[in-house]
């Protein structure tokens, strides 16, 4: 149970739909895929997979040089991310900069593409004398929250989670908790990954990546369907602005949300294989904390990437739960999987769908597995009054974790 309540003021995205929440909700409410084929991808020896979801309609030139030359392109999509939730919060230079804000943004690991630029060269022949100064900001784990902290001014906590698909639920649920012990007054909070092959290898070579729909990228991935055959890799970013009801109510800010549980826990069982009872116990452990029934939940956000295994437990831990009733659905068919960034991006969406009153379909899901008929399917854009979500993220190395959103009641 948070011990001050803990309400969102501003959200920004960077997503394969475009910067802001208008485009993001745009693409998802018009039913688009944000997934492109990348032909740069059969140029690796042995990559299968052939698509991806790239981040666009951005402009990195809107950050000064002397901030700019120390991101990557993830800090680029965090920084502006976080620029666009802190106008849409109204929160003022004196608030940003007084030490009561902090940050908990993170990434699954530092830039791959500098690493990969750095590495190249330097097999040449074993030669620093052109590695550049900035390489280090680049590639550094909190590199996303230093850089947004120092183009924004923040002096306040800085935290950088680091549990790859799990990495900004992890961050909004600790930044909720930094609030509710009245550590901090605000948080800007998500995460942001910048696609690279690699990633897309790692999932290849592991049997997890499509690869069926190479020529019709639009119609993967597929979540809970028949046909799915992996994970979509791609990129952006996802922020949040959250801070205590106090310091909202004081300021007269826009509520857009209220968070009310947040859990996570491990999986022991398989570094790589996600199991349904774990899943189950981490729902049923934020539901512990928002203090509410499995009931009084009007729709699930799926983590569901479209695996084989993952989609069926996740549907398996669903049930048991929720039952059969509870509206389920996954957007990973219309953005692809942004790694560090999908919770907040897919979490911006929900804050959505409760302020508008309806529920986004999973894109691409046509034939539903006979494994995952056990819940209840959302098809086509549906008018439903939501209340209550709780948003899933589950990620290799067994770490699970699943926030619940409210709408703002006095």
């Amino acid at each position: 149970m948070l011990l001050r309540r803990v309400v969102i003021t501003g959200l920004g995205v960077i997503s394969p739909f475009g910067r802001g929440i208008e485009k993001l909700m745009g693409g998802l409410l018009d039913g688009k895929s944000g997934v492109v084929q990348l032909p740069a991808l059969s140029e690796i020896i042995g990559m299968r997979t052939r698509v991806a979801a790239l981040a666009t309609g951005f402009d990195p030139m809107e950050i000064p040089r002397k901030f700019r030359r120390s991101m990557s392109s993830m800090s680029v999509f965090a920084t502006l991310a976080s620029l666009d939730a802190f106008a849409m919060a109204g929160l003022s230079e004196a608030q940003l900069k007084g030490g009561r804000l902090g940050v908990s943004i993170g990434s699954t690991i530092g830039s791959p593409q500098t690493m990969q630029e750095f590495f190249r060269d330097f097999s040449i022949d074993n030669s620093l004398e052109r590695m550049k100064s900035t390489l280090f900001f680049h590639i550094m784990n909190h590199s996303c929250a230093s850089n947004v902290a120092q183009a924004l001014g923040v002096t306040g906590r800085i935290l950088a989670p680091a549990a790859a698909c799990s990495t900004s639920c992890h961050a909004v649920g600790y930044a909720a908790e930094i609030i509710a012990m009245g550590r901090q007054d605000f948080m800007l909070c998500g995460g942001a990954d910048e696609f690279h092959p690699l990633t897309s290898g790692t999932f290849d070579i592991m049997n997890a990546a499509s690869t069926a729909f190479n020529d019709s990228p639009t119609s993967t991935p597929r979540p809970f369907d028949r046909d799915r055959d992996g994970i979509v890799c791609g990129e952006g970013s996802g922020i949040l602005v959250l801070e205590s009801l106090e310091a909202a109510k004081q300021r007269g800010a826009n509520i857009l949300a209220e968070v009310v549980g947040f859990a996570t826990n491990s999986d022991p069982g398989s570094i790589a294989n996600p199991d349904a009872s774990c899943i189950a116990e981490c729902m049923r452990l934020a539901l512990e904390d928002a203090e509410i029934k499995p009931e009084q939940i009007d729709y699930v956000n799926a983590h569901a990437t479209a695996t084989l295994q993952g989609d069926i437990a996740e549907c398996e831990a669903i049930a048991q739960i929720f039952g059969a009733a509870t509206p389920v659905s996954s957007l990973k068919g219309h953005l692809g999987h942004a790694m560090a960034a999908s919770g907040t991006l897919e979490l911006a969406a929900c804050i959505e769908m409760l302020r508008q009153g309806c529920l986004i379909p999973t894109l691409n899901l046509e034939n539903i597995d006979p494994l995952c008929t056990n819940i209840t399917h959302v098809h086509g854009v549906t008018k439903y009054r939501v209340e209550t979500v709780i948003k899933n993220n589950f990620a290799l190395g067994g770490i699970n974790s699943s926030i619940i959103l409210r709408r703002y009641q006095q």
